[in-house]
């Protein structure tokens, strides 16, 4: 039967039951059972539902009395019940009513109510639990993620043919961080029903030798997090130095072990705002769950401001970053891509946005205004800027771009590197190496600078040159334009995580440069999230 017919079915058999016919027909099969009725009707305002049940015949799932559906309801309920942990909107798949409904069934129409609802809850939580409960385009503009939802049709065959429990384990995430983020999530809720980390550290910097009240409350509230072991000291020794030095690495901070504003801001934050950041993050995690890392890959956490080699799951190159400003039009989005080849000595083509708004305006008052840019018409050639006059044109008319050649100068640096997309993102060289400098690092148009270029070539390289480092310099040393592309192309990934598991697995956290993650986590309570530790 195929499924255009088993809909048309579904609808006879739907219109039948509305008029009140006294006979289908086929008389003499006789009416449908309540049960089949039941489940007809619950199931129409869903396509994929009502064709599951009408190809199968009306056969059970979840509710018979069959060994086979007692297996299925029993890896159903069990994985339900453990969705708070995941973070997930519980109320769309809520285990417990959902018993009460096998309990209180009575009748075949009670029956095929919860039959209907059981598969309701188990392609929602496959699909949440899978793909993530969100919608990323819907929460803000800059995350781009493409996310594939599972087929309805193939999880109802996969829980109907297959054993339940391992179905049930399948839909789970396998990334280790994830069971990492889990196990943050967990431990955090436990340490709020203890009481939290104690009281927040009052104003003022401590630092090696002070000693007092202040000191006590700050070693107490290293020792609940976990930086330091139980201790009596009222002074600001060692041990306390080395914890807060530890702290502030885990945390994005300058580690001179001394708590200053910045560092009594972070200890301050309290568990709960560190859950929400926890559970945001394993949101994230599953709208990749399709996403193949590869083997070799590119990770660029935005928050964290680095860029990242990772080869078979470990980091063996990192450098600082900077990102796009905190303006929503520089924002750095989140996606994924592949990196295919580096340009070394680059031209910068000025984008049609920096053009209009920032440079067009200085051009319109003194033409010889930005003398470091080429004016170039749409072919590509130089046009003189005595044969322009600014001033005719609009940000909207203005029909040239602006081009900056190859240079020591050069915004783009000495070298780029291209994974052709949409945005018009790549990672960079930059002569503003000052930048580097700073903690926070937010200061482009979104694209990404790096601190150290040169080495980053040197690594992409290394895969198919013997010497990468000489190769790198014989372009560079002509000062022309050369593009050299990478044998094998390396999947880059622009990611923002505020929680995310360290190397020896502790938990790291960064600031929300962009105020994504407090869009992420409203959009999760708006579908039915609820922190069990945020109650009341």
């Amino acid at each position: 039967m195929t499924r255009s017919t088993a809909l048309k079915g579904v609808r006879g058999l739907l219109l039948s039951v509305a008029l009140g016919v006294a006979a289908l027909p086929a008389l003499a099969q006789g009416l449908p059972s309540p049960f089949v009725q039941t489940v007809a009707a619950e199931a129409a305002a869903d396509a994929a539902i009502a064709a599951f049940y009408a190809e199968s015949g009306y056969q059970t799932l979840w509710t018979g009395e069959s060994a086979q559906d007692a297996a299925r309801r029993e890896a159903l309920l069990a994985a339900l019940s453990r969705a708070e942990d995941h973070g997930l909107p519980v109320v769309r798949y809520d285990a417990a009513k959902l018993a009460g409904l096998l309990s209180s069934a009575r009748t075949e129409g009670d029956r095929a109510r919860a039959e209907v609802a059981l598969t309701r809850a188990y392609l929602a939580f496959a699909r949440d639990v899978k793909t993530g409960a969100t919608d990323p385009k819907k929460v803000d503009p800059g995350i781009v993620r493409e996310i594939a939802r599972p087929d309805p049709a193939l999880l109802l065959a996969q829980v109907q043919t297959r054993h339940p429990a391992e179905v049930m384990q399948a839909l789970l995430p396998t990334a280790p961080r994830y069971a990492q983020l889990m196990r943050a999530k967990l431990a955090l809720e436990a340490q709020i029903a203890a009481g939290g980390w104690g009281p927040t550290l009052p104003a003022g910097d401590l630092s090696a030798g002070a000693e007092g009240d202040a000191v006590v409350m700050l070693r107490d509230r290293l020792i609940a997090m976990g930086y330091l072991t139980r201790s009596a000291t009222r002074s600001y020794d060692s041990a306390i130095q080395s914890a807060v030095q530890r702290f502030q690495l885990d945390h994005g901070l300058p580690a001179n072990g001394n708590v200053d504003e910045r560092t009594r801001d972070a200890l301050n934050i309290a568990p709960q705002e560190r859950l929400k950041s926890v559970v945001v993050a394993m949101e994230r995690v599953r709208w990749m769950h399709d996403t193949p890392l590869g083997d070799r890959h590119i990770w660029v956490n935005l928050p964290d401001f680095t860029a990242k080699i990772v080869d078979h799951g470990k980091v063996t190159f990192e450098t600082r970053a900077v990102i796009g400003k905190d303006v929503m039009d520089q924002h750095t989005p989140e996606f994924s891509d592949m990196m295919a080849h580096m340009v070394i000595n680059p031209s910068w083509g000025v984008p049609r946005s920096i053009i209009v708004k920032e440079y067009l305006p200085l051009l319109q008052r003194n033409p010889n205004a930005v003398s470091h840019l080429q004016v170039i018409d749409n072919r590509g050639r130089v046009v003189p800027r005595g044969a322009v006059n600014f001033a005719s044109y609009s940000a909207r008319t203005f029909p040239f771009g602006l081009r900056q050649p190859p240079s020591d100068g050069n915004a783009l640096g000495l070298v780029k590197f291209m994974f052709p997309n949409v945005h018009n993102i790549y990672l960079h060289d930059t002569p503003a190496k000052n930048l580097f400098s700073h903690d926070v690092r937010a200061y482009s148009h979104g694209c990404i600078r790096l601190a150290e270029p040169f080495d980053f070539a040197y690594a992409l390289l290394a895969l198919q040159s013997d010497d990468p480092k000489g190769e790198f310099e014989r372009h560079l040393k002509t000062g022309n334009e050369t593009t050299v592309r990478l044998e094998q192309k390396v999947p880059v990934h622009l990611v923002y995580f505020t929680a995310w598991p360290g190397a020896k697995g502790q938990m790291t956290y960064r600031a929300d440069v962009y105020g994504r993650d407090a869009k992420l986590f409203q959009a999760l309570e708006e579908a039915g999230v609820v922190l069990p530790s945020l109650q009341g």
